[in-house]
């Protein structure tokens, strides 16, 4: 199935639900291994796509196809991956202020 009979299928109310599961089994798998090499641990790399596609799906009818299908999806997997990485740095981060604070007491 093309990109194009997915977004025909993504457009018509009637055929939504049908259309995102033709997306996730065409791109799921290839969005994984993109964010898992980022994010190594599996269970991470899951959450990050699950959180994707509910931004994919919350951002579908802002698509205007000015980019590819997948590219547009590649940019939201990878700025969720990078928010993931930075919020676990941060509450690594504050975990270690919070040890340090402990211990001077």
């Amino acid at each position: 199935m093309t990109d194009d009979d997915i977004l025909r299928l993504l457009r018509d109310p009637g055929t939504l639900e049908r259309g995102f599961r033709m997306l996730m089994v065409k791109y799921q798998e290839r969005l994984y291994w993109h964010v898992r090499r980022m994010v190594t641990d599996h269970d991470d790399a899951d959450d990050v796509i699950q959180n994707t596609f509910v931004k994919v799906y919350k951002g579908l009818p802002g698509f205007k196809g000015n980019a590819k299908l997948y590219t547009w999806m590649y940019r939201i997997a990878t700025n969720e991956a990078i928010t993931f990485l930075n919020q676990r740095k941060r509450r690594a981060t504050t975990s270690l202020h919070n040890e340090e604070h402990n211990l001077s007491e």
